[in-house]
């Protein structure tokens, strides 16, 4: 428990700083894709604490101007749909699908009624929604290289996983 609350923690604070510089502009969109590279980090190491630091990230991130309360949908489900995943199937790549599937697909698909709540013009989600993918899928792909690199060399072991 401990151990996860320390990791959790951790990753919640590299999100939030690196979330700051990594910003990828891709024609009309920018994706920022640490959210969901810690997202998939975060339930590999820790399980269903990946949640929690979806929602402490997005908050910061939020409460510091750096983020939108579109990070919420996002991040939340693309963990939640990752943590399932892989605690079912126990595949780095399961996890890095889960992920992008729950932000990309479902995550964005989450932002329609916040869209309408706040007022703004459906067109938004048109810009919102690859933003969401390109940034899952840069994010997602990159973190499943660094776990393979953990798991080859043998980290993944210390933690039960």
């Amino acid at each position: 428990m401990t151990r996860n609350l320390t990791i959790t923690s951790m990753l919640v604070a590299l999100n939030v700083v690196l979330s700051t510089f990594v910003v990828i502009p891709l024609g009309p969109v920018r994706a920022a894709p640490i959210q969901h590279l810690i997202n998939v980090l975060s339930v590999v190491l820790t399980g269903p604490f990946a949640i929690v630091q979806a929602f402490l990230s997005s908050t910061i991130r939020i409460m510091m101007g750096t983020g939108s309360p579109f990070a919420y949908p996002g991040s939340m489900i693309g963990a939640l749909v990752a943590f399932l995943l892989y605690r079912k199937f126990k595949k780095l790549g399961l996890s890095v699908a889960g992920e992008m599937i729950g932000t990309g697909v479902l995550g964005s698909l989450a932002t329609l009624p916040l869209i309408m709540i706040l007022g703004l013009e459906l067109n938004f989600f048109y810009v919102l929604a690859p933003a969401f993918m390109a940034s899952t899928v840069i994010g997602a792909l990159v973190s499943w290289v660094i776990l393979r690199q953990l798991d080859k060399k043998g980290v993944l072991k210390t933690f039960n996983i």
